[in-house]
């Protein structure tokens, strides 16, 4: 097995499955996700040909998008891997970091167990908060059919996965009931820095936001 050429051939194959994509979660997110990983895992010394391949894979089957299924991204990451005759070993470990991925509420951990699966989950943050995350967050909400915003409707702090996965709020809810939680959850040394740069970001664009909502500028 090649591994550069596992790699190209999961390029090729995301790029083709994400084709058209308009929710935030599409190629060029996974393209994001891939290069920081890769900047992560290099700075954390971890095996690179899992790293790539879970940050590759990691949204091929997005629950979101499969009927809340949690286990449809792990199975066509493994379907997909085996035709490419990865190890069992290397398939098992990325299938597992796919699993885990996702964040599933405020009140609910979701702890990784390896560093490869750390770096990848950590990059996938990344991508969920600064310029790009608030991009992504309206994004998705018009995909979804989300209000803008709605003051009569707080956000609210999961307590549960399925509580999460049901959750039905304005876009601007989720920038309190995710977006604002992922810097204290980074768990990587560089991960760590640049998520508080755009965390702040995040910060000062939600005090214009509604600033102008309120007429105040």
């Amino acid at each position: 097995m090649n591994q550069q050429s596992v790699i190209d051939a999961a390029v090729g194959h995301i790029q083709d499955v994400l084709k058209g994509d308009s929710s935030g979660h599409d190629w060029w997110h996974i393209y994001r996700v891939w290069r920081m990983a890769v900047r992560l895992g290099e700075g954390e010394k971890a095996d690179l040909f899992v790293v790539q391949l879970a940050a590759l894979l990691h949204d091929i089957a997005d629950w979101k998008f499969h009927d809340g299924d949690l286990t449809a991204g792990p199975r066509a990451a493994r379907l997909w891997l085996e035709s490419q005759s990865v190890d069992a070993a290397t398939i098992d470990h990325v299938c597992g970091i796919i699993g885990q991925l996702s964040y599933k509420g405020a009140g609910v951990a979701t702890d990784m167990p390896t560093l490869e699966g750390r770096v990848v989950q950590d990059a996938d943050r990344l991508d969920a908060i600064g310029a790009i995350g608030i991009a992504r967050a309206f994004a998705y909400g018009g995909h979804d059919g989300r209000m803008l915003y709605n003051p009569d409707d707080p956000p609210e702090m999961h307590a549960s996965a399925q509580a999460y996965r049901n959750s039905r709020g304005a876009t601007i809810n989720h920038f309190h009931e995710k977006l604002l939680l992922l810097k204290d959850r980074m768990q990587t040394a560089t991960g760590r820095e640049l998520a508080a740069q755009r965390h702040e970001y995040m910060e000062g664009y939600l005090a214009e936001f509604h600033a102008e909502w309120e007429g105040m500028r």
